[in-house]
Order: C-alpha cells, then sequence, then structure tokens
C-alpha cells in the first residue's frame, strides 16, 4: 500500500513538472508585454508591510522598502489584481478587498508607485506597470491599502505582528542613567538619555510633564510613574559638573609643573584624561525639547517634540536634563529577591509566552479562563494588559493566535482601549458568538519589560549553534575574581533547561542534558554549582534551588549540564468534556487482561487473581490530546530506542506518556492507570492541516500542531482498574507528559481533573477541566462537596 501510494505521488509530480516547466521557460524568454514596467531595483530586495490604524494583522496601508526607505503605493489605477499580488509577497494566499484614500491613515516620506497595473499573476509588484519608482503625481491623502485573506501561504514564515514601527533614525534606544550610584536592577530613575551617533544625548526638561514620564516608564518596562525630587537633582547635577571642571584644571596645572622628559611621557595618559574630564564638564547633549505627549503613546518618537538643530547641544534655558521616575511592577520590585512565587487577584494572564511578559491574553469571567479574539485588537490595548500585569508598555500585539491557541471559551471580541484604562475590562468590546471568532483568532503581547542584566552571568558553550550547549555560570571567588564554571548534570532536567533557555532569551527548552561530552570545546573544568531545582519560572538560574556548597558524584566536564533551546514548543492540552461524555465501566473478563497485564496496566491485586477467571472491573474513558502549541510534540527517545511489544503489536516511543489516577478526599491514589505511549500519531486535524505522523509500518511517531491524538475508550490501557475500590466520591485526575521528558511551551495546562461519583455500578463525572482553567476560587470549590470525607453517597 505504502509503494502505490509512492508511486501515484511520482505520477502526480511528474504531471505538474510537464505542465508547469515549459510554461515557466516559456515566462522566462517571452519579452514583457508593452508598456511601462518598474524597473527592477539593482542593489535591494524588496520588501513589504502593512501599517496603520486601525487594523488587523492581514490589512492596512502597503507600504514598499525600496533603496533603504519605506515608502507608499498611490492609489490611482489600483485594483484587487494589483492587491492579490501584494498580498501574496506580504504571505497570504490572496487578497479579499483594497482601500483608497489614505483609510488606514496617511504614509510619510515617499510614493513609491503610482498608477500600478497588474493582471493578477505576476509574481512581484516590479513586474506589473506603473510610471516607475519613485514618479507620482500623488499625496498621502491617497496612499493605498489592501486586506489579504487571513491564510497564510505554506513555508512562508508568518508574523502577524503590529508593532509601533518607530523610526530607528529618529531614536534609537532611551535609558535611565541613575546619579546615585546603585547596584540594584533594574533601574527605576534617573536622567533620560537617548542614543545618539557614538554616545548618549539628553532631553530638556522645560514643559515636561508626568504624561511624557508615562511614556519613557512605559518604553522601559514599568508600568507607573512617580513623581521627582527635581531639586534634588539640580543641586547633584551641578555639584557633578563643578567637580569635573576642578578635577580638570587639577590635572591640566599638574601636568605644566612636570619636567619636559616626564611631560613628554605623560602626554598621551594626560590629554585623553583631560578630554575626558572635559567633556563630563560641558554642557549637556540636548538632543530633543518640547517634548508632549498624551501618555498613551507606546514609545517616546510617537510624541510630538523637537529635535535641537545642529551639532545637538543647544542650551535648556531655565531647565536641565528631563529626570523620571519609574514604579516597577510586583515582578521586579527589589525587595522581594525575584524569588517569591507572586499571588494576584488579576482577572488578565499570559499563557504560552517563552519570555515573562509575553504570550497568549487570557481573561476571567464567571469563573473560568477564556481568550481575546483578535478582531481590532491594537498596541493600545496590549499596552492596557500590559501595565495592568505589572510590565512597560506593549512593543508587540500579536494576532493569528502566534502564542498557541487555547481551548476554554473566548470571552472578548473587538476590543477597543483608549489606553488609560486600568484593566482590560474597562476597555469597550463585544461579547461572543459562535460564528464570530475561532482559537485561530487567540490576541496575544509582547510587553516592554526591565532590563536585568541577567544574560550577562550565563553562556552556553562548545554547541553548532548558539541554540544548543554546556551551560556555564559566572561565579564569584573569595579572592573577588570573575570566573566561569560548570553546572553538575545531576538531576539536571527540562525545567532547569526552561530557566537557562529564558534567561539567554533563546525561547523555549528542548533538552535539559545531564552529560555534554560531544561538546568538550571550552578550557572551563571547575563544577560550581549543584544539586539545580527549578520550577521553571524563574528569571534567572540563580533563583531556583541548589545546594550550599558543591556536591556532585561525576565531575568530569563530559557529565556537567547541557541544553538545547528553540524559538518554539509544542504544547499538549487534553479535551477535557470528551473525558466526561464518554465515561463508564466495564467488568472485564482475566482471559482477555494478558496483554494488559503484562503492561502493567492492572492494578497490584490483579496479580494474585485466579487467571484466567473471574474479571476485573474498568473506569474506561476516550481521551483526546490536542497540540496547541507552535511545534510539533515529538518522543525525546529516538527509533533505535522505541520498545517493541509483541503481545499488543506496537512500538512505546515514550515509558510513560500519561497518568491515570483516582484520589481520594485528601488527595491520596487509590487507583492508578499507567499508560505508555504506544503510538503517538495525527488522528484528526484542524482544517486546512495535514497529518505529518503515522504508526504503521514503523512510522514515525508525534502530534502536529493543529492535529489531536485519540486513544478510544474501546483500546487496550485506557482506563483505570477499579475492581477493588469502595462506592464514594473521588477525583479522577489525567496527567499528560508527567515526568517532563518532552519541552512544552505550558505544563500548567496538562493536568485534567473531575468530580466522580461511583456507588458501585454506576459511575459520573463532572466539572472535568483543566488544571489551570478555573480560577483559584472555583478550584477551592471543586474539592469541597458532599458526601466526599466520609466515602458515602451523598
Amino acid at each position: 500500500m505504502k509503494t502505490s501510494r509512492w508511486w501515484q505521488q511520482c505520477s502526480v509530480i511528474s504531471f505538474l513538472l510537464a505542465v508547469w516547466l515549459p510554461a515557466w521557460i516559456m515566462a522566462q524568454t517571452t519579452p514583457p508585454t508593452q508598456g511601462t514596467t518598474s524597473p527592477k531595483p539593482q542593489n535591494d530586495r524588496l520588501q513589504f508591510r502593512l501599517v496603520g490604524y486601525p487594523r488587523k494583522h492581514n490589512e492596512g496601508r502597503i507600504e514598499v522598502f525600496y533603496k533603504g526607505e519605506w515608502g507608499t503605493i498611490c492609489d490611482d489605477d489600483f485594483s484587487l489584481s494589483n492587491a492579490n499580488v501584494l498580498c501574496r509577497q506580504l504571505g497570504f494566499v490572496s487578497a479579499t478587498g483594497w482601500t483608497h484614500s489614505a483609510k488606514y491613515g496617511k504614509g510619510l516620506g515617499k510614493i513609491w508607485l503610482d498608477n500600478v497595473q497588474c493582471n493578477g499573476g505576476e509574481k512581484s509588484i516590479e513586474l506589473c506597470k506603473s510610471r516607475g519608482w519613485g514618479n507620482s503625481d500623488c499625496t498621502h491623502d491617497e496612499d493605498a491599502g489592501v486586506v489579504c485573506k487571513d491564510e497564510r501561504l505554506p513555508g512562508f514564515v508568518d508574523s502577524n505582528i503590529i508593532d509601533a514601527q518607530v523610526d530607528e533614525n529618529k531614536m534609537e534606544k532611551v535609558r535611565l542613567r541613575p546619579v546615585v550610584t546603585t547596584k540594584k536592577m533594574p533601574v527605576t530613575e534617573g536622567v533620560v538619555e537617548i542614543k545618539y551617533k557614538n554616545g548618549w544625548a539628553q532631553i530638556c526638561d522645560v514643559g515636561w510633564t508626568t504624561k511624557n514620564t508615562r511614556v519613557i516608564c512605559g518604553m522601559l518596562g514599568f508600568p507607573h510613574e512617580k513623581k521627582v525630587n527635581k531639586n534634588f537633582y539640580k543641586i547633584r547635577l551641578r555639584k557633578r559638573a563643578a567637580e569635573s571642571k576642578a578635577k580638570a584644571k587639577v590635572n591640566v596645572s599638574t601636568g605644566a609643573r612636570l619636567p619636559p622628559k616626564a611631560k613628554a611621557r605623560a602626554k598621551p595618559f594626560s590629554s585623553g584624561l583631560n578630554k575626558r574630564l572635559n567633556t563630563e564638564g560641558q554642557q549637556h547633549q540636548y538632543r530633543f525639547h518640547s517634548v508632549a505627549c498624551v501618555g498613551t503613546e507606546v514609545h517616546l518618537a510617537a510624541c510630538p517634540l523637537e529635535f535641537n538643530k545642529g551639532n545637538a547641544t543647544g542650551s535648556c534655558k531655565g531647565g536641565m536634563p528631563a529626570v523620571v521616575s519609574c514604579v516597577p511592577g510586583p515582578q521586579y520590585e527589589h525587595n522581594n529577591g525575584l524569588k517569591k512565587k507572586l499571588k494576584t487577584t488579576s482577572t488578565v494572564r499570559l499563557k504560552g509566552g517563552a519570555k515573562l511578559g509575553e504570550g497568549r491574553v487570557e481573561v476571567l469571567k464567571n469563573n473560568e479562563w477564556g481568550t481575546v479574539c483578535d478582531d481590532r485588537w491594537t498596541l493600545l490595548s496590549a499596552s492596557v494588559v500590559c501595565r495592568e500585569l505589572g510590565f512597560g508598555s506593549a512593543k508587540e500585539a500579536l494576532t493569528g493566535a502566534r502564542m498557541g491557541q487555547g481551548m476554554g471559551p473566548i470571552h472578548m471580541n473587538e476590543v477597543q482601549c483608549l489606553g488609560t484604562e486600568k484593566s482590560l475590562w474597562n476597555c469597550g468590546f463585544k461579547n461572543i458568538t459562535s460564528e464570530d471568532c475561532q482559537h485561530v483568532e487567540d490576541a496575544a503581547v509582547r510587553c516592554n519589560t526591565p532590563y536585568m542584566d541577567l544574560e550577562n552571568s550565563i553562556r552556553l558553550t562548545g554547541g553548532r549553534t548558539r541554540y544548543e550547549g554546556r551551560v556555564e555560570v559566572l561565579s564569584t571567588k573569595a579572592s573577588g575574581t570573575k570566573s566561569w564554571g560548570l553546572i553538575c548534570g545531576g538531576a539536571w532536567g527540562t525545567k532547569e533547561a526552561m530557566v537557562v533557555c529564558r534567561q539567554l532569551g533563546l525561547g523555549y527548552a528542548n533538552h535539559g542534558l545531564q552529560e555534554t561530552w560531544y561538546w568538550d570545546s571550552s578550557n572551563v573544568t571547575e563544577m560550581v554549582m549543584s544539586g539545580v531545582k527549578c520550577t521553571g519560572n524563574e528569571m534567572s538560574l540563580s533563583h531556583c534551588q541548589h545546594h550550599r556548597t558543591v556536591s556532585c558524584q561525576k565531575t568530569d566536564a563530559k557529565f556537567s549540564a547541557g541544553v538545547i533551546c528553540s524559538e518554539t514548543a509544542s504544547d499538549l492540552v487534553l479535551n477535557a468534556p470528551l473525558v466526561q461524555q464518554s465515561v463508564y465501566i466495564e467488568d472485564r473478563p482475566l482471559h482477555m487482561l494478558y496483554c494488559a497485564a503484562e503492561e502493567n496496566c492492572l492494578s497490584k491485586s490483579a496479580a494474585s487473581a485466579n487467571w484466567p477467571y473471574g474479571h476485573r472491573r474498568l473506569l474506561r474513558f476516550s481521551s483526546q490530546i490536542h497540540n496547541i502549541g507552535r511545534a510539533d510534540f515529538r518522543p525525546k527517545a529516538g527509533r533505535h530506542s522505541w520498545v517493541w511489544h509483541a503481545c499488543h503489536g506496537h512500538y512505546h516511543s515514550m515509558d510513560i506518556f500519561t497518568h491515570y489516577d483516582l484520589l481520594s478526599s485528601n488527595g491520596t491514589k487509590v487507583a492508578e492507570g499507567h499508560k505508555a505511549s504506544f503510538c503517538l500519531e495525527d488522528t484528526e486535524c484542524h482544517e486546512g492541516i495535514s497529518k505529518r505522523y503515522e504508526c504503521a509500518n514503523f512510522g514515525e511517531q508525534g502530534i502536529t500542531v493543529g492535529c489531536w491524538d485519540l486513544y478510544r475508550h474501546d483500546i487496550d490501557c485506557q482506563w483505570i482498574d477499579i475492581t477493588d475500590i469502595k462506592p464514594g466520591n473521588y477525583i479522577l485526575q489525567i496527567v499528560i507528559n508527567p515526568n517532563f521528558e518532552v519541552a512544552e511551551s505550558d505544563f500548567t495546562n496538562n493536568a485534567m481533573k473531575c468530580n466522580c461519583k461511583y456507588d458501585g455500578h454506576r459511575i459520573w463525572l463532572h466539572n472535568c477541566h483543566m488544571g489551570d482553567a478555573f480560577s483559584e476560587e472555583a478550584e477551592r470549590r471543586f474539592e469541597k462537596y458532599p458526601g466526599q470525607f466520609n466515602n458515602q453517597i451523598s
């Protein structure tokens, strides 16, 4: 069957080549149609983007990057055919419409193309007729826009990002320079400085308002601002300037008294020192003045402001450098040590992100968490979410489920925030109907977070790429020197690797490795950390538990810890309603359970049963496991180590894939089911997604993004043996990937539990849900219902 399918594929490919190749050759040799076409750029690769407001990720003003500059396209002679060509260049399959008269706002700079006329089949807009690059009689009131079909071309890197799109030539980087020396991170107060040329410049504070401060704090990752003591800074800055001038004079006069030979020897040093001191004593470099932010801008460059002309050293009459003070979010407060788990009653959370401050937006309604649809999702709404959660303003609003799809309800649609709201629930929005949205439209954010300087105390060495290698940490010796050391690989696992990858800004952890002999490239050999145990949520490895003094059984460098990081990760979630709908009890004869007994799928008392007579009572149900992440779920072990089970006739790619447990009221396990991964495969997929994994004929195992693996209630080991269980109230708990063998973007949704009532003959499940689907209050109520404590039916 596999052979015949292969021949069919070959014949189809041959047919397509026979039809397409001659046409392609003709297209390359046929002269262009009459009329003017846009001349092909010589050195610059064309780039395209959608911008403007309000818009979704698949619509907006169309802008083209040509000769190092972004520009627009005039709407004269524009058509749906033009839009089709442009949407394909943006990575979408086609266009559904186009707009004229600057519907998404007026652009800036060049109008690169005018009177564009495409047939619709061109591979690039440059192959269409036009007046030529930069030749236009339009104004930006005529900027064209496109609306693309929200379906991506296969293999095209999906962006789906609405970002600030700030002109970096205008403002490259912003920082706070503390006037009072401090080693504490993050820096929350100081002089505002703008990266300018090879140095830093200041902003004149004349007319400065708290709204300007709010924008600065938001850019730097802080949710709130506070008043600053200007008098303190005036005195401090004047004193520092005076000290600098005095030092400069002292050094110049000292240099004058030196003998000629000593003066010649000291000249290179003293001239450099004097130059530096004179620079410190000079007037401040003022880059901007007259800043007038509204307070909702996500970047200072979006505020009205004026440049200082000339060499940007203009005076600031009656003022001084702008100084701001920011209030950090609870995660970044200096006094919490960044170690305590923060308890919050927030009705908004982020899920599925690799870094702190990014993820899919989820909101709490009626004690149940749900997602937000991306219709009309903007940076203003995203910033409200970020500030509410203790971060700064949003640097990116993401649409199209860029941080994975949720599984629960969708609570909000067409959210419209002004940017000043304290909570997303204070913004205008629409309630959801089943036709409005699906989880492929889940909104997400990336927030500005404070700079913590965490990445400089850890590094990876020896890997083939920057995403892998042996972990080395910077430790301080008793002598006070800086030196690099290794981490003991014993007990090192996925959760520890997750923290390392996050700390280095490398995304998710694919693997946590206990041996790294194949990465022996560094001369670092000393173990400086052991017994590392992380929850997986820490910002830095130093915040995890570890031994006070190094204790490592295998001290060779080849047994030190390593990681492999990835920009994406899988995320497995169980379909909880299906478990509740499919549950039943079966009394199965022992003579039909030999294979199950061989695979340890029965309780211990089965070993003393009178085989093959009698039966076992089984709690059966179906489990449908979805991959809602952004990478395929693959077994950690390769094919060479899969175990063949002859009785059932299949390979196990993971020893333990799920745990099925029945718990008493106090959490004691009273019955369990052991579930290996016999055949991880794509049973079904969402529309438009193709299956990749099939177990038949020793095929590859895994679960594709957007697909699910169904273990039906009627297959072996899809049960819990409850033969010895008395009637009463229990909790059914199912945990996927319980040993964290395979990395996922979110482990909190791997557990599912249900209230379970058993009367000795029948069984009922209710309130089945994922472990993170309900509010904390609902979770507390879940475990308390009548009759559970005395194990009697209520």
